[in-house]
């Protein structure tokens, strides 16, 4: 069966280098593939637009997050203000006449620049202390953001996005949209897994173990810090931008909160740190699961026959949100990407039980 593990004997480096070495995963990545370039023409609109669309962007926004907390161990509370950053870049200059695919370059840099700079504090600090130091990164772009109009517009003020045009294409249909995030979300995704096959991202992983061991090794410690930064910030920029001209049309510092950035904080750790697959599994999770609650809630009290006051669905919403939250964590504390791969591997074996100590 085409599930099996069955063995993988490697007789060449270039099959050993495959990143896929079983014909489940390319099976299973294939039909993934092949369902996200057909939702369009199966999807309602609501649905594409409504729930795919922020999947995968904000999918894509955990994976960059999870490349500096999950590969490099580097703690981050204001990764918002980070995509903040490169949402305000790109709708700035695409106001001012630029292309878009500098715009989102431009939003890239500039997040990368701004982030690094906070970023500094971990080449000295670490864990709570470094926490706090990105923290301060939210509140000043905030602030920032509120207080200078030419920035944010103002109090409560909105920047219009422009009207995108791509590789020289005016993309004006939502399913336009829908494909230019998607493609920003299939870049992230090789890219990390490649990182995680390359040096620089086994140089992260060794500076997430032990950061003075990988310094007794060779590693550069210092250099690899600030690119983990670096690089975690040009991803979240950019994707920022997208989620700006793609989904919003217009950003307000609402939209890139410290709210924002607990939600996709909670993404990175529900999924499952350092995991590829557990990055989007846990922004289904946070993303879908609250309307999926609301949804059976209303149900099961329209079953009954009461109707159920919209405080108490909201209520009963969030504390049934919270208690899955932890439950989830209680029973597989690496995320829901462990949960999978648990599941995964069973059926890889199954029904030869006594296989498991092997794989």
């Amino acid at each position: 069966m085409f599930y099996r593990l069955s063995g993988v004997y490697h007789t060449r480096y270039q099959t050993d280098l495959h990143v896929l070495h079983y014909r489940f995963d390319r099976v299973q990545v294939g039909l993934i593939l092949l369902a996200a370039l057909t939702a369009p023409l199966w999807l309602s609109h609501i649905y594409l637009m409504g729930y795919i669309l922020p999947w995968v962007i904000w999918g894509t926004a955990a994976l960059s997050l999870n490349l500096l907390m999950g590969w490099a161990g580097q703690i981050h509370l204001g990764y918002a203000a980070v995509m903040a950053i490169g949402a305000y870049t790109a709708v700035h200059l695409g106001n001012a006449g630029v292309p878009l695919e500098l715009a989102l370059l431009g939003a890239g840099l500039a997040a990368a620049v701004i982030g690094l700079i906070f970023g500094a504090a971990a080449l000295r600090v670490k864990g709570l202390y470094l926490a706090v130091s990105t923290l301060a990164l939210q509140f000043l772009v905030q602030w920032i953001i509120v207080h200078v109009p030419a920035i944010g517009g103002g109090y409560a003020g909105a920047v219009q996005a422009p009207q995108v045009r791509l590789l020289g294409m005016e993309v004006t249909s939502d399913t336009g949209a829908y494909y230019m995030a998607l493609a920003w979300c299939v870049i992230v995704t090789l890219f990390m897994v490649n990182l995680q096959r390359a040096s620089f991202g086994r140089a992260l992983i060794a500076l997430r173990e032990k950061d003075y061991a990988a310094e007794m090794i060779g590693i550069n410690t210092f250099y690899y810090k600030i690119m983990a930064f670096w690089s975690s910030s040009f991803l979240g920029g950019v994707t920022g931008a997208v989620l700006a001209v793609s989904y919003y049309r217009a950003v307000t510092v609402e939209q890139f909160s410290v709210d924002a950035s607990i939600q996709v904080l909670a993404m990175v750790i529900i999924g499952g740190l350092g995991n590829i697959v557990g990055s989007f599994m846990g922004a289904g999770f946070i993303l879908l699961a609250p309307s999926i609650i609301n949804q059976v809630v209303s149900g099961i009290s329209g079953a009954l026959g009461f109707t159920m006051q919209i405080a108490w669905l909201t209520n009963i919403q969030l504390m049934t949100y919270g208690a899955l939250i932890i439950v989830f964590l209680l029973v597989e504390p690496l995320g829901l990407a462990k949960i999978y791969y648990n599941i995964r591997n069973y059926f890889l074996v199954w029904p030869f039980g006594y296989m498991k100590r092997q794989v």
